[in-house]
């Protein structure tokens, strides 16, 4: 009987392009409603449930971060992932990444209040969004920061989606963009910290697998949540 070899450690560089490559060609920028959007192709009624829908998600960012500092031993680390919770949250009221999210949508025609109140979130969006929390609990500390590493691919769409919104949806004030143009510089930072982490921190060849199918699954969770928003009445 021939012994199967354990498969050897990607070293980081190689770990790196192979996460980027499964990131790259499953991004969510690809998904059709997101072509849409950049194409000006998008309703005022459609730009609006997106808003909405994706406010969901983004309330749960600063939950499935706690729980990633939660699995960390380490205060360099926690002080590191804790200004991902100060970036959504703020350090005070009306302050933060959620709170510029309800000034996009107040200024696309929305009720904060109502946005804010999840009442019109589609189940689906919900299901997904949850998902990720739940991948987070009960997944590894790395393959959990490997989940995030979609933000390495967030601040070209975050360009290009500024200048989309520019051009085709004239109707939506230019200040209340705001978020996209935070979330440039500070994705960048969060994704190099977290593809850091991962590269060296995934021990073994099977903690590598795992971290990318991690990355994937993540994907597939944005990938669902505009699935259900392009198939809204």
């Amino acid at each position: 009987m021939i012994e199967e070899r354990e498969h050897p450690r990607l070293g980081g560089d190689e770990l790196k392009a192979w996460l980027r490559r499964e990131g790259e060609r499953r991004y969510h920028d690809q998904h059709p409603f997101h072509v849409l959007m950049h194409e000006g192709k998008l309703t005022k009624r459609q730009l609006q449930q997106w808003v909405l829908n994706r406010y969901y998600y983004q309330s749960r960012v600063p939950i499935k971060d706690a729980i990633i500092l939660s699995k960390s031993e380490a205060p360099a680390f926690r002080r590191m992932w804790i200004q991902r919770i100060r970036d959504h949250d703020g350090d005070r009221v009306g302050e933060g990444g959620l709170e510029l999210w309800l000034r996009l949508a107040e200024g696309v025609g929305l009720d904060r209040e109502e946005v804010a109140s999840f009442a019109k979130v589609l189940p689906g969006v919900r299901f997904a969004c949850d998902s990720y929390v739940r991948l987070v609990e009960r997944v590894s500390l790395v393959e959990a920061v490997a989940s995030s590493l979609t933000e390495s691919f967030a601040p070209d769409l975050m360009s290009r989606r500024i200048a989309a919104w520019e051009q085709h949806y004239p109707w939506v004030r230019a200040d209340v963009l705001e978020y996209f143009r935070t979330r440039v510089t500070r994705a960048r930072r969060d994704g190099e910290q977290a593809m850091e982490f991962v590269c060296r921190n995934a021990t073994t060849y099977q903690m590598q697998e795992r971290c990318v199918a991690a990355l994937v699954a993540k994907t597939e969770i944005l990938w669902h949540i505009l699935d259900c928003l392009q198939n809204a009445p």
